[in-house]
């Protein structure tokens, strides 16, 4: 069997690669850290809030600070850098490349696995609508602190701002995408002195790196705990983008701009609001604007709106490539994909799923009004998709890996406790906003299992009325139809059947090409195919072969660049004088077997807009044929 890869590497990567090591994790920086360099606009405020009336007291400060600080340091420092990182599925990273590592290394490929990567990828998306919400409204509303007057534009302006940011997704980020890096690493630069001036208003916050204030705050504040423990979580969110992005810089770009710059510069940041609020409890409102100088607020919500932007922008990404990701694994309907740059394939945009994520987003916005609103939204999604992180870590780490027992539990425990706790922290704000998440994923997740079940059905009863490949072979061997020139490739997704497509050919033209190829296209669990595994032609007789492309769950499926392959293994064709066959299905529901009615129905509407296969797979589209047929299930 042979294979081709049509990307041999990130182009992105190889050509930040040939910039050299600073401009990799410099594009590192605006990409990976954008969601979480924006988390000290709310979180600490957040956290303070959630005490109560007592906020800016000295053991709250404390408290929440050694919370903080070791909530990122667990999970971000010891959880995702040292050990999630490494678990990359040939270079990949993500909760669907972790998901398929897993399986493999466990007996039989089980399902429950698949039902958990499906579980963390919907949470993934619940978390994609919230993000540019909460991270742009948090900037916008640094207007409040410099003119108060206007806080009646924070809502029209986020608005705005957001509108505007899912509209240019249509012509590629390449060109915005060149500044991320160098304004992220001036928002980063900028937390750390401005934090480090304000650590001098109390220096008794570096104190805060003792655990035993946080322990001692949950101690003696059971009843505020959880609450304080939801708003801290909002330091860490953002974590889970360290993992989803490894493919586009590998692992040491992303370790090496943590420790260099992300972290030291987020613990001056919130040393230096612990201390001003110590110094200043009534500006505990707004800490992190208040705590700068009037001349620099105007700029600094100038800053901090680009870097939201920036963060928002790195989840709509993701967004992007989770929905693709999805639809090559058969979990989603095919959607539209567009590319955005001739020479980065990473650089994709989805019509659909761009709309879908304005109107969420977009209602958030007007249904919240507010970030302090919407952070009882927030973590959910994240805390959960943490969780399901660390159990799929766990079979990697004894499958793949071959850890001890003991070893991995050791490592897998602590990170989860830590993880539940965050979880029974956020599911505590259910009623007050955290169902937005979980009802966004509760559909995304509905909708991949009703796409599975039903392509399920759809192939039982397609291989119920199916006629051997072979004996169709046979049959037009013995009685010969009328031939004509040329070359025609027959696409099904069934390796072992005839085409129904080659069937309805021959009934309604009564001719046959003088060269037919089953043409098949196979998503392999691992992102990329090499070169030498990606093609396997066989021949039956001179006039029918058969011919399997397998594309990673990462890359585009482009047919005619793949048959390029074939033709060098000896197949032999025309691409001009090639016909391609495909079969359009239309779906009835069925009353008998199959889904329950509704879902049905769900599925029908699913495959309805599913984009058609001379799109999806790069076809010609003068060189195409479509056959109808309906199918019942």
């Amino acid at each position: 069997m042979t294979e081709t890869k049509l990307r041999s590497a990130d182009p992105e990567l190889e050509h930040l690669t040939r910039q050299g090591w600073p401009s990799l994790v410099l594009a590192a920086l605006g990409v990976v850290y954008g969601d979480i360099g924006t988390s000290p606009l709310y979180a600490f405020r957040e956290a303070l809030h959630a005490t109560g009336g007592s906020g800016a007291d000295y053991a709250n400060v404390l408290g929440i600070l050694s919370l903080i600080v070791w909530a990122l340091t667990i999970v971000v420092t010891l959880k995702y850098v040292t050990f999630v990182l490494k678990a990359d599925n040939r270079g990949e990273g993500g909760t669907l490349s972790l998901m398929t590592l897993a399986r493999e290394g466990l007996t039989g490929r089980p399902r429950w696995v698949l039902v958990l990567g499906v579980i963390g990828a919907s949470l993934f998306l619940g978390d994609a609508i919230i993000t540019p919400a909460i991270s742009v409204l948090s900037a916008v509303e640094g207007i409040e602190v410099v003119a108060p007057a206007l806080s009646t534009w924070v809502v029209p302006i986020t608005l705005t701002i957001i509108a505007v940011l899912f509209f240019v997704q249509r012509f590629g980020t390449s060109g915005v995408a060149s500044v991320f890096g160098p304004v992220t690493a001036l928002w980063f630069v900028v937390l750390g002195v401005s934090g480090a001036i304000h650590i001098f208003d109390d220096p008794s916050v570096l104190g805060a790196v003792n655990p035993i204030h946080a322990v001692r705050y949950i101690a003696n504040n059971i009843g505020s705990a959880i609450a304080v423990l939801g708003a801290v979580f909002l330091a860490v969110t953002g974590a889970e983008a360290l993992y989803v992005d490894l493919g586009h810089f590998g692992r040491r770009p992303i370790v090496t701009a943590w420790f260099l710059l992300v972290f030291p510069s987020l613990l001056l940041n919130y040393f230096g609001q612990g201390a001003f609020v110590l110094a200043n409890p009534e500006m505990a409102e707004h800490p992190f604007f208040s705590m700068h100088p009037e001349w620099a607020r105007i700029p600094m919500v100038c800053l901090a709106t680009a870097a939201t932007v920036i963060a928002s922008q790195a989840v709509i990404s993701g967004a992007y490539s989770l929905v693709r990701q999805a639809m090559h694994l058969n979990l989603l309907p095919r959607l539209r994909i567009l590319h955005t740059s001739e020479t980065q394939s990473g650089q994709i945009f989805m019509p659909q799923v761009n709309n879908l994520l304005f109107i969420f987003v977009a209602a958030l916005v007007l249904f919240f009004r507010s970030s302090s609103g919407l952070s009882a939204a927030y973590g959910i999604a994240v805390t959960g998709e943490m969780f399901i992180t660390s159990i799929l870590l766990f079979i990697v780490m004894r499958r793949i890996w071959s850890w001890k027992l003991a070893t991995a539990l050791a490592v897998i425990v602590p990170m989860s406790l830590i993880d539940a706790g965050f979880l029974a922290a956020n599911i505590a704000k259910f009623a007050d906003g955290g169902w937005v998440p979980v009802a966004v994923a509760s559909t995304m997740a509905l909708m991949m299992q009703t796409w599975t079940a039903g392509r399920r059905v759809l192939a039982a009863r397609t291989k119920a009325d199916e006629i051997p490949l072979a004996a169709i072979i046979d049959n037009l061997a013995r009685k010969k139809p009328l031939t004509v020139p040329g070359t025609a490739m027959f696409l099904t997704s069934d390796i072992e059947g005839a085409p129904t497509a080659l069937l309805h050919s021959l009934k309604h033209y009564k001719v046959l090409h003088e060269r037919n190829v089953i043409l098949s296209v196979v998503t392999s669990t691992t992102p990329f195919v090499p070169d030498d595994e990606k093609i396997f032609l066989e021949s039956f007789n001179p006039q029918f072969s058969r011919l399997v492309i397998t594309f990673g769950y990462m890359e585009t499926p482009n047919i005619p660049r793949a048959l390029v392959l074939a033709r060098k293994l000896g197949l032999k064709f025309d691409i001009m004088s090639t016909s391609f066959f495909l079969s359009r299905r239309t779906i009835l529901p069925s009353k008998k077997g199959g889904l329950p009615f509704w879902q049905d129905r769900l599925f029908i509407s699913l495959a309805q807009n599913a984009s058609n296969a001379t799109d999806y797979f790069g076809l010609p589209s003068g060189r195409v044929v479509e056959l109808g047929l309906q199918t019942s299930i």
